[in-house]
């Protein structure tokens, strides 16, 4: 079952996906073209051409595991960065916002401690 959660490392597809790929497929665009391993229980995410389709791919340890939706209407919107990348990474939130439809031009985020901001070093024994 998917869960969405923060546990996770989620990778989003740049280029267009073919829809008709499946596990062995979808795995060989991960290896060959982002160039990371599909086994290390990341999540990989595809959008078609239309974006009014998505593949969400995840290796749960024993086997794939592949979630797709179609939308009846509408699209997903998805986020603006560099279009020479491949792959851009998010965060459990911002995949969320873009399964529920949620603009994501309008989000504004409010400040939050990041330990990659701060060089955070844990020094306990």
């Amino acid at each position: 079952m998917l869960s969405i959660s923060s546990a996770y490392r989620y990778h989003l597809y740049r280029g267009v996906a073919d829809m008709r790929k499946s596990f062995d497929g979808l795995s060989g665009i991960v290896r060959n073209e982002l160039q990371k391993d599909p086994l290390r229980g990341e999540v990989f995410i595809f959008i078609n051409k239309r974006c009014n389709q998505v593949k969400l791919l995840l290796w749960e340890g024993d086997g794939f595991s592949l979630y797709y939706k179609r939308l009846e209407k509408g699209t997903y919107e998805l986020p603006s960065r560099d279009e020479n990348t491949t792959c851009v990474q998010l965060g459990s939130d911002e995949l969320m916002l873009i399964l529920k439809g949620i603009s994501l031009k309008s989000i504004r985020r409010r400040k939050r401690f990041s330990m990659k901001e701060n060089n955070y070093v844990n020094t306990a024994v």
